[in-house]
């Protein structure tokens, strides 16, 4: 089973059953689409977007695009979910309301019962949208099966009973990081609301604290919200120039501790620049 996902920045929500914003998907610049089939969605429509899933699937592919599914939780849902899911041959599935590692093996008897026809081992966002979820993130982020924990910042908000605000979003963002960085795993996340899409500048802002906190980058609800957050989570020249120079200083050296400046060179140093030369590549 594979717990890798590719480097990914912007995580672009898209609903399933809205052909029109599947076909212009491609243009808005996200590193990944999430095809929504859970609130996006309204319940009499899921049936049609799980038919259409494999023909929304192809074409982005098509054109170039990593794609993800966000299933739904509740279980009858879950289980037609995954058969749509199978049938396109979805890689990386988002799971809403992980409360627990209760939530990911009633996901994996699912997920069990509808492999036995095919193989069908995706990799999981586990999305954490409580506080009791928040307690338990380093047990979820341990599973095999989850490539990546990601905030849910408005659900979240809404179980704490406050709008969403660096206020209430902060703490739960570090410890997201920390959860899954101490599984290797990635995090998605930011301390502002998702459904503001009209302030840019503040969202420029989160998503640099966020990047700052140790997360990977950010689910983005509207095509405006995905450059910022591209920019946000990418090296800057700066940090690029700063990197060459490390990079250059150490080879000089030959190893052990070299020389920047004023500042020391020593394995963590190089290691952070060689790292951010990877991500400048990547961008």
């Amino acid at each position: 089973m594979s717990t890798r996902i590719p480097g990914w920045r912007s995580l672009l929500f898209v609903p399933a059953d809205k052909p029109r914003l599947i076909e212009g998907a491609h243009k808005r610049g996200a590193d990944a689409l999430i095809l929504d089939l859970e609130d996006a969605v309204p319940l009499a429509d899921k049936p049609l977007a799980r038919e259409t899933l494999l023909a929304s699937v192809t074409q982005l592919r098509a054109q170039g695009l990593e794609v993800i599914v966000r299933v739904n939780a509740e279980p009858e849902q879950l289980y037609q979910d995954l058969l749509a899911c199978r049938r396109a041959e979805v890689s990386t599935l988002m799971l809403p309301k992980v409360e627990s590692p209760q939530s990911l093996a009633a996901f994996e008897t699912q997920r069990a019962t509808v492999a036995q026809e095919a193989d069908f081992t995706p990799a999981l966002i586990a999305l954490i949208e409580s506080p009791a979820a928040l307690l338990r993130a380093s047990e979820i982020a341990a599973a095999p099966q989850v490539a990546a924990l990601a905030l849910g910042s408005e659900d979240f908000a809404l179980s704490l009973g406050v709008a969403p605000s660096a206020a209430c979003l902060s703490l739960p963002c570090q410890w997201l990081a920390l959860a899954a960085a101490g599984h290797g795993k990635r995090a998605y996340g930011l301390a502002h609301s998702l459904a503001d899409f009209s302030d840019l500048q503040a969202l420029a802002a989160a998503a640099g604290q966020a990047r700052a906190t140790g997360l990977h980058g950010a689910l983005c609800i509207h095509p405006s919200q995905v450059a910022v957050i591209n920019r946000a989570f990418a090296p800057c020249d700066a940090e690029l120039d700063w990197a060459r120079q490390v990079v250059s200083a150490w080879d000089a050296a030959a190893g052990g501790v070299a020389r920047l400046g004023e500042s020391m060179i020593d394995r963590p140093v190089i290691e952070r620049a060689r790292h951010l030369l990877k991500q400048g590549a990547r961008s």
